[in-house]
């Protein structure tokens, strides 16, 4: 692999398509192997506009307006990062040979529709699925619950994040509500949502997954030890790296995740989300991408997953060593502000093994994501503490 310099005609390009607090981090990574990077979010003043070569705001749903802003920045390397994007145009451009899409066009299709890939887990892979129904509508989704879906279950639209239109209901009075969220709540409105039924686990894992070349030029799969997390509505709140797991649900996680990823294809990291019931182990959902709740890697391994994206995706060597057990927790804006303000840092600093991320972004909501903690440990629980430790020193407000 050739890296130029960047700013120059020979320079390494890569474009992201979003550029939130993880693509920051990935921008990050690959400004130090020396890559051009081009940040595209949908807002101004994104977290990774701030330290881009280039940054653009586009509507990365508009296929125009992204095969405008392509032809003019001549990536190498396009980087989804989210999952509102034109996937047609994609795989146009993958087809042109022009430009190689990060993994592959068919792993951003697949993902960032969870009928798409629930659909190759359970019925091409035929992995252990929670049980699970698609409905257009809610008198559908009412059908699909009383057809052997059950209560309690969980109602998604088929394309969101970090929790958005997710919501678990016990009973039939809350389906039309459960609806009307998931239906609005998604990154676009498809107009279907997905109902899982409910399974029982001990608890749930992100088994990062890393796909990159060995020494021989040949792709190599690699897993990084399983990182357990606590979410709130769907949205990841606190992680910690080890999880601890029995061996034989750990190899059973593997060979899921790497099932799945070699289905998807392509060179980079994936963030494989696993429910774990002793010895159990069900596939719930894979991101092509680095995992929100991977960014505990920044303290506890030796290349955090922004790193070994990076490396991966340039075709370089990857080492998913674990450093030190860690934990990361999410610091939340608390105000809804264009001027947020974070007190007490220095206490918080203190802490032990301890550190921040403040992501940057432009404006504060009470419940957006604002910034993370990150410690590490003489093991998890220590590290946990510390970390909730640091969110619990580190307030805001409306510097208004």
């Amino acid at each position: 692999m050739n890296i130029g310099t960047p700013l120059t005609p020979v320079a390494t390009r890569v474009m992201l398509l979003g550029s939130g607090e993880l693509g920051k981090e990935v921008i990050i990574a690959l400004q130090r192997l020396g890559v051009e990077v081009i940040a595209v979010d949908r807002y101004p003043n994104a977290p990774g506009h701030q330290l881009a070569h280039r940054a653009h705001v586009v509507d990365m749903t508009d296929a125009e307006a992204l095969r405008t802003l392509i032809a003019q920045e001549k990536p190498h390397l396009i980087v989804p990062e989210i999952e509102a994007l034109n996937t047609a145009l994609l795989a146009e451009i993958e087809r042109s040979g022009s430009t190689r899409v990060i993994p592959t066009v068919k792993a951003v299709q697949l993902t960032m529709n969870r009928e798409g890939i629930r659909r190759l887990a359970a019925e091409e892979l035929k992995l252990p699925t929670s049980p699970y129904a698609f409905a257009d509508s809610q008198q559908a989704l009412q059908d699909a619950i009383e057809g052997g879906i059950g209560y309690p279950c969980f109602i998604k639209p088929t394309m969101s994040s970090s929790g958005k239109g997710q919501s678990r209901i016990t009973g039939p009075e809350q389906v039309a509500a459960a609806w009307e969220y998931a239906a609005t709540g998604g990154r676009v409105n498809q107009g279907k949502v997905i109902v899982e039924g409910q399974i029982d686990f001990d608890y749930e894992i992100t088994l990062l997954t890393v796909r990159a070349l060995n020494a021989q030029g040949e792709v190599e799969t690699s897993f990084c030890a399983p990182i357990g997390h606590l979410q709130e509505k769907g949205d990841y709140i606190e992680s910690w790296q080890p999880q601890p797991m029995n061996a034989l649900a750990l190899q059973r996680a593997q060979e899921i995740s790497k099932a799945v990823t070699d289905s998807l294809g392509g060179l980079g990291i994936f963030g494989v989300e696993l429910f774990v019931n002793g010895d159990q182990v069900w596939f719930s959902e894979v991101s092509p991408r680095p995992h929100d709740t991977g960014m505990v890697t920044m303290g506890s391994q030796r290349f955090s997953e922004f790193e070994l994206h990076a490396r991966a995706i340039l075709g370089l060597p990857v080492n998913v060593d674990l450093r030190r057990p860690g934990a990361s927790a999410v610091i939340y804006g608390g105000v809804n502000t264009e001027q947020l303000v974070f007190e007490h840092v220095e206490q918080a600093l203190a802490v032990p093994e301890s550190d921040i991320r403040l992501f940057g972004k432009p404006e504060s909501f009470e419940r957006r994501r604002m910034g993370v903690a990150l410690a590490t440990g003489d093991n998890i629980d220590e590290a946990r503490e510390r970390a909730r430790r640091v969110v619990g020193l580190v307030k805001t407000r409306d510097g208004a």
